[in-house]
């Protein structure tokens, strides 16, 4: 395949190999109807309860984030009922959307049914997508979004026709309004454009030439403006928040995750998949691409699934040759599915809420740890909250403390420090009684005249998550207006 150079148009590649829909498909839909069918087990995790509580004032975006994932979590409530199942039905699309996906890029690469069934197998069966087909994510929908560009970014270098770069443009534009992080991906992208020699005469760095490379660009920036001006407006939190998700034990931790993303079988895939991607000129570019967005993903602090996208490109462009391999050996044929396979069954136990509730203390898998309880929380809350004087509010400690008690006790008034919701207070110069919710009793003391404890969080399960023991004090009578006390509650993670 010879690469596309500026003004003029490269034959038309050869024919691509058919597409698996026999195979493939099945397995995305056997996998949507799983998640859907598990969707109610264990409960809300915090975040969904956060979505679900922001998009009921939609916004152009929020302190923490763009505004996608609160305003799907409003419309798969509005479309599919108010309940932690009609709230997942977006996520189990995405799963079966990504795994389309990730077999059209394997196809894209020249491979036939047996690398697009491995490719959608693999990703069916790996942690991270179950995961996010599972609870409604940021990552749930910028699994898709990185996915589809790379494949619109693989289609202009490999067709050699342009038009595929606006549409790269438009889903990445697109992805700004989900998470930021898709700038990564296309710092990766233009550094592998950049530094590539390639093959042809001018190499890959020739699509710079071209009026399709940036009309794509032109596109992506003017949909990401809306962004851009939110975050100018009100002072780039996106920056505050990105310095506080950075942490140095993400860094320590970075690559054991990288490798638990889809599963151990899968990863060994993408590595061979990355290097046979390296080898190759036509698509050496995105292989610097997704080294160079892992890099920057490690060096930033930030977590391994924050740059998972690339793993899933790697592993869907090694299943071209792990498949010819297994042609070539028909014998070891069963024994790369079965090592792809049963490294995935941990990975399975570990996503999906399959685990019985006391063995949840010891999972590494916090979203199922922190998915038990909230009924049970917001009932003990709503019990104080009754016994006291009309007028009496409710502060929390985190933004699931109080989308829990917006979902199972909405007649409450209830405020927070935390992240945005900190921007939709203060609370009501009226408010002279207040039930605080996981805050520390000492630092209460300093803001009210009399606190008093009202006991601890139980939720009544065995699973030993964050919530379980956190203090519930009672306090009344503000030392200063809410005005001028409630920057001190303001705190962000």
């Amino acid at each position: 395949m010879l690469l596309q150079t500026p003004g003029r148009q490269r034959a038309a590649p050869a024919s691509l190999p058919p597409i698996a829909w026999r195979t493939t498909g099945p397995v995305a839909a056997a996998v949507v109807v799983t998640l859907l069918l598990l969707s109610p087990w264990y409960g809300y995790h915090r975040d969904e309860l956060y979505f679900r509580l922001l998009g009921q004032t939609p916004a152009w975006g929020y302190f923490d984030q763009p505004p996608l994932t609160p305003l799907l979590a409003r419309l798969s409530t509005e479309l599919f009922g108010d309940t932690v199942v009609g709230l997942r039905v977006v996520p189990a699309l995405c799963t079966g959307a990504l795994i389309l996906l990730g077999a059209a890029i394997t196809r894209e690469l020249g491979g036939h049914r047996g690398a697009q069934s491995l490719a959608a197998a693999g990703l069916g069966t790996g942690m991270f997508p179950l995961l996010t087909g599972h609870t409604l994510l940021t990552q749930s929908a910028d699994f898709v979004f990185w996915t589809a560009c790379l494949l619109c970014v693989l289609r202009a270098l490999l067709r050699g026709d342009g038009r595929w770069w606006p549409a790269a443009g438009a889903v990445a534009g697109a992805a700004t309004y989900n998470k930021h992080l898709i700038l990564l991906l296309l710092a990766g992208l233009a550094a592998g454009l950049l530094v590539t020699a390639g093959a042809a005469a001018k190499g890959p760095r020739a699509v710079f030439a071209g009026r399709w490379f940036w009309s794509g660009a032109l596109l992506a920036a003017v949909l990401a403006s809306p962004n851009v001006v939110y975050q100018a407006v009100n002072g780039w939190p996106q920056l505050t928040m990105a310095a506080t998700l950075s942490e140095p034990v993400n860094r320590i931790v970075f690559v054991p995750m990288l490798v638990a993303l889809l599963s151990m079988g899968a990863f060994v895939i993408a590595v061979a998949g990355w290097a046979w991607s390296y080898r190759r000129p036509e698509t050496r570019p995105l292989a610097i691409a997704a080294l160079v967005t892992i890099l920057l993903g490690w060096a930033s602090g930030g977590r391994a699934d924050y740059v998972a996208g690339s793993l899933i490109f790697a592993f869907v462009a090694g299943c071209v040759p792990a498949a010819t391999w297994m042609r070539a050996r028909r014998a070891r044929l069963r024994t790369v599915w079965w090592g792809l396979l049963g490294s995935s069954v941990v990975g399975i136990a570990v996503a999906l809420p399959l685990l019985p509730l006391p063995a949840l203390s010891f999972s590494p898998n916090e979203v199922s740890r922190e998915s038990v309880g909230w009924p049970q929380f917001a009932a003990q809350v709503a019990a104080v909250h009754r016994a006291l004087p009309p007028g009496t509010i409710v502060i929390t400690s985190n933004y699931g403390e109080a989308g829990a008690l917006n979902r199972f006790a909405p007649g409450i008034p209830v405020y927070s420090g935390h992240n945005e919701l900190w921007h939709q207070g203060p609370p009501p110069r009226t408010a002279r009684t207040v039930v605080a919710v996981g805050l520390p009793p000492s630092r209460l003391r300093t803001r009210f005249t009399a606190c008093e404890s009202a006991g601890v969080i139980d939720h009544g399960t065995a699973v030993a998550n964050e919530e379980q023991g956190l203090p519930i004090t009672v306090c009344s009578g503000p030392r200063t207006p809410w005005t001028s006390a409630w920057a001190d509650f303001q705190h962000a993670s």
